[in-house]
């Protein structure tokens, strides 16, 4: 398959996904390896494409529901209490969209991160174990933004008072 083809047919593929696909399982369909279609999704986004890397696989935004609400926190804590605190806000019923931090030299560095139930929180904390990573919030000594959904704005408000009663929200 020509590389051109290939690009238009992961964006294809990607555009009739319900769900993330991993750089692995595009490398394996395409019969490539995962650095060539890291380079495809580069090239895809340069081309103006809204490909949104995730720890569970590549995917196209879709747009939001009309009901759903979003706020974004301003939270700090350490790398030990991670699991404690994406877990209360899926547990409540809300979506963790992605996480925020203002770096001095590069300014605002976001990570998606589209963690809507306790399985994504531990797959998310594995693949944080594996890669050996820091996460974003290192570099500004546990304080980072979160945007979260909820299904109603009184969902979103109960998420916040827990966040709060649990001492993970920036006074």
């Amino acid at each position: 398959m020509e590389t051109i083809q290939r690009r238009a047919a992961i964006l294809d593929l990607l555009k009739k996904a319900e769900e993330p696909v991993t750089g692995t399982e595009l490398a394996a369909r395409f019969g490539v390896s995962r650095q060539i279609i890291v380079q495809d999704i580069a090239l895809l986004r340069a081309a103006g494409e809204r490909i949104l890397a995730t720890p569970q696989g590549y995917l196209l935004p879709q747009l939001q529901k009309s009901d759903a609400v979003q706020a974004v926190v301003a939270c700090r804590h350490t790398r030990a209490d991670i699991v404690s605190e994406l877990s209360l806000v899926v547990d409540l019923g809300g979506r963790i969209l992605d996480v925020i931090v203002e770096h001095p030299l590069y300014g605002e560095i976001r990570g998606n991160l589209l963690i809507a139930s306790r399985r994504d929180v531990q797959n998310f904390v594995k693949q944080l174990g594996r890669s050996q990573a820091q996460p974003l919030a290192v570099l500004t000594a546990g304080v980072h933004l979160h945007t979260i959904e909820a299904p109603t704005a009184a969902a979103l408000d109960e998420i916040v008072a827990a966040l709060r009663e649990a001492g993970f929200l920036v006074a």
